[in-house]
């Protein structure tokens, strides 16, 4: 799942342009850049790729708890948080993606 991630931001890339699609400030949180963007600082692909950076962070982070969970280094409580944290992202973000493609569907639909 998290292979397919990267993928969405290359899409984005080369739909946008990589200038725009990764914007020049990727290491802030996704809720920095929606405020930016709503104050006309960043556009909607910076935020988009803000957003699927900010989702493969929150699974790699789940995957490392998970594996340190199994080893015995992280607690049970940890695991089961970082886990959480990374579907409530993936839950985010699949929303966004199922309602780009609908928009996408309703405007190929719309008459000449």
């Amino acid at each position: 799942m998290i292979a397919a991630l990267p993928l969405v931001t290359s899409a984005l890339s080369s739909v946008f342009g990589p200038k725009q699609a990764l914007g020049a400030q990727g290491a802030t949180t996704g809720a920095t850049m929606a405020a930016t963007a709503a104050t006309g600082g960043n556009s909607f692909s910076a935020v988009l790729a803000s957003l699927s950076k900010d989702s493969v962070d929150k699974m790699k982070g789940a995957e490392s708890a998970s594996i340190a969970g199994i080893q015995g280094k992280a607690s049970t409580q940890s695991v089961v948080s970082a886990v959480m944290g990374a579907q409530e992202s993936l839950s985010t973000a699949l929303a966004v993606r199922d309602k780009a493609v609908a928009a996408f569907q309703d405007i190929t639909r719309m008459p000449i």
